[in-house]
């Protein structure tokens, strides 16, 4: 098969699996790019017998790389560390992920679950759970043994306690966005409380170059709060606009220079999490 035939084939889903474990839309791009150029680059291409385990291994052993060279400065990251928005990914149909809830499993709320692993265990577990790899191919791939693939998936599935059904549809969840945004708006606390969970929590990711709030503000009250005071602050001075963030209703907000772009985690109709990307560097696609 020829190089562009193998990019038009699996792009999307080389791109899916890169982003799902970098958190990073330009660095899965890149990666991605790297595979598909190290392919056309071989003597003798038409000796690999299984060109997509073939790309599947670069991009998954390049990602592993960029993960363990970027753990020092994630650690130096100031505020907390939200991974970069996907707005409006356009998955294909065929994407190997619509066996695996495709939208929920790009969500923000799922994504940093992912974090909670380690990067081999996220590539076990990603290959596995999405991309549905045997444990001999995944073992290929990361040079360990099918028993030991077998043994850290299990593991990291304890750890990604995810829980699709509680997920709204997409109607419910715009809906409930839309009316958060029409409450804030109107100054409207008592509706904004019951959009809202208890112990709901925001989290601001401004990287250092932003203002943002470098610690997440938990709990109902102090969140419409934090809102209302925003609101209050830039009156007349920013405009917004709806989207798709991540695969689940968000919104995209600019205030002068500084872009904000929230998603949301939405639980038993009530928003149980909210998430604002404001870093100028992950925002450079959007």
């Amino acid at each position: 098969m020829s190089t562009e035939s193998l990019y038009n084939a699996y792009r999307k889903p080389l791109f899916s699996l890169a982003y799902r474990m970098m958190g990073s839309v330009m660095d899965a791009e890149d990666v991605v790019q790297e595979a598909f150029l190290a392919y056309d680059q071989l003597p003798d291409p038409a000796a690999i017998r299984n060109e997509r385990a073939f790309l599947y291994k670069i991009v998954t052993n390049r990602c592993l790389d960029l993960l363990r060279s970027s753990a020092h400065r994630r650690e130096l990251y100031v505020g907390p560390w939200l991974p970069e928005p996907l707005v409006d990914p356009g998955l294909p149909d065929d994407d190997p992920s619509t066996a695996y809830l495709r939208r929920e499993s790009i969500s923000t709320a799922y994504l940093l679950l992912l974090q909670q692993l380690n990067a081999v265990e996220r590539a076990v577990f990603l290959l596995r759970e999405i991309f549905d790899y045997s444990y001999d191919e995944i073992a290929d791939m990361i040079g360990k043994s099918s028993a030991n693939c077998r043994q850290i998936f299990h593991r990291a599935r304890k750890s990604v306690r995810f829980e699709p059904d509680q997920t709204p549809s997409n109607s419910v969840a715009e809906e409930k966005v839309k009316e958060f945004v029409q409450s804030l708006l109107q100054g409207n606390t008592g509706k904004m409380l019951e959009l809202v969970s208890e112990n709901v929590a925001f989290y601001s990711d401004g990287g250092g170059k932003v203002r943002a709030a470098q610690i997440p503000v938990i709990g109902s009250e102090p969140v419409v709060r934090l809102h209302l005071n925003l609101l209050k602050m830039y009156e007349g001075k920013f405009k917004y606009m709806f989207l798709t963030v991540n695969g689940l209703p968000g919104i995209r907000i600019d205030v002068g220079d500084t872009r904000f772009v929230y998603s949301f985690d939405i639980r038993d109709e009530r928003i149980r999490t909210i998430y604002a990307v404001a870093n100028p560097d992950k925002l450079k696609h959007v």
